[in-house]
């Protein structure tokens, strides 16, 4: 399958290339060629299967012209060697728990994958690529995990300086070998940026091979759409898939955009709604049909402060800009801080599940939208303990206990290099390092 820019400016390139520069040459993210959906009766018994199995059928929807099946099953089944189970909280509502990987985030399972996908893409090869990631906080320990030790490639994770907790950052800090932390002192919008201008930096592609491992890059955002066809069928083995609504706590907007993947592809989702905190730019457009990008603010809910969502080029190519159409398909909701911790508290005292900040966005748009008839799906997307200090202070009930995975990256010593948000300085650099 060959895979187009969004800018549509330049000629559409193979898997193995959209993966290895992350970004197009005209600085528009790669999109697959067409779009395959499944036969309904694929949903009338997908309940039958396993996540792995689901996994792997939508995998060869993706990659299938690209990566012989055996191949692409054994990259599958080594990404998801972990669950990603439905919980029922209350009524109608259920969580899709996407923190039961090693780094207890959805992001695990992108970020595995696509370890796995580079790793195959450059066997034999003996030149080093170098993966760019920019992390508000989930996205850095994800991809750090999943691409430590891989022979050939070198990780550099761009974080803003005191705007991630204290356990992302020992996730990412702590693990040498060939992953480098780098310390901006600046906003993730600040981190991202620098990401996007070294892929343009035609000095740097002269010296370096360059890729990243944000959700810009087409094997990091695509395998998230595994577990919205898992969530499906673990309802239907409920008897529970009548008008589905799932609701996505949305920061660069990977996760909901693999969604609406699903959906083209026969997923029987009602409608999608996107949960934001003070980061409202894309709540704004669905109201308005304008869309401001604007500088981020820092909130509880630190993995969705992005102010300029690289992914919604890729819903505006997805439903041809039309602003009706993208209405259609999903609706917004926005949240304050002191909104986010009274949903926080309320679901614990009330139902004895604990959310994180991110998922407790998504909750409460759930609980406000819903009708009757309709069942809910929100993406609990990291463990609640990645916030301790937040939720601590929120629920009022002591220590939340600290799973034995977090607790081992707790008792790292934590390395970074540590830099301004000057391009010019993050370029000398990495041209230091080749």
């Amino acid at each position: 399958m060959k895979y187009y820019s969004t800018n549509k400016t330049v000629s559409e390139i193979s898997l193995k290339e959209a993966v290895t520069k992350g970004l197009a040459d005209d600085k528009g993210l790669f999109m697959p060629e067409r779009i395959e959906a499944f036969p309904p009766s694929f949903f009338e018994t997908i309940h039958q299967l396993s996540f792995q199995e689901i996994a792997f059928e939508v995998a060869k929807k993706f990659f299938g012209e690209d990566i012989p099946n055996d191949d692409l099953k054994t990259l599958v089944d080594d990404t998801l060697n972990f669950d990603c189970p439905i919980a029922h909280v209350n009524d109608n509502i259920f969580a899709l728990e996407l923190w039961h990987g090693p780094t207890l985030a959805f992001k695990d399972v992108g970020g595995r994958f696509m370890a796995r996908l580079l790793g195959y893409f450059l066997q034999g090869n003996e030149e080093q690529v170098n993966v760019l990631v920019a992390t508000s906080g989930d996205t850095g320990s994800a991809v750090a995990n999943g691409f430590l030790g891989v022979p050939g490639i070198h990780v550099y994770v761009l974080y803003p300086k005191g705007l991630v907790s204290e356990i992302q950052e020992k996730q990412f800090t702590t693990l040498g070998q060939n992953i480098t932390a780098i310390e901006v002192d600046g906003t993730f919008d600040d981190c991202q940026r620098l990401v996007k201008t070294a892929f343009l930096d035609e000095e740097l592609k002269s010296q370096l091979t360059l890729t990243s491992a944000n959700s810009i890059n087409v094997a990091r955002f695509l395998p998230q759409a595994f577990y919205y066809f898992n969530a499906y069928a673990r309802l239907r083995e409920r008897g529970l898939t009548e008008d589905l609504v799932v609701a996505v706590p949305s920061g660069n907007f990977g996760n909901l955009t693999a969604g609406l993947f699903g959906k083209k592809m026969g997923l029987p989702i009602k409608r999608f709604i996107a949960a934001n905190n003070e980061n409202d730019i894309v709540y704004n457009y669905l109201k308005t049909g304008q869309y401001e990008p604007r500088p981020s603010v820092a909130t509880i809910a630190n993995a969705m402060d992005v102010g300029d969502p690289s992914n919604f080029a890729r819903i505006l190519d997805l439903y041809d800009h039309s602003h009706e159409a993208i209405k259609a398909e999903m609706i917004g909701y926005r949240y304050s801080d002191a909104e986010i911790r009274e949903v926080v508290k309320e679901v614990y005292h009330k139902y004895g599940y604990l959310t994180d900040p991110h998922g407790a966005t998504a909750y409460k748009a759930l609980d406000e939208s819903l009708q009757d008839g309709e069942v809910g799906v929100f993406l609990e997307t990291a463990h609640p303990a990645k916030f301790t200090e937040t939720v601590e202070k929120i629920i009022g009930l002591g220590k939340v206990n600290l799973p034995e995975k977090l607790a081992a990256f707790m008792k790292g010593e934590k390395q970074t290099v540590p830099l301004s948000k000057d391009f010019e300085a993050f370029k000398k650099y990495l041209l230091a390092k080749s």
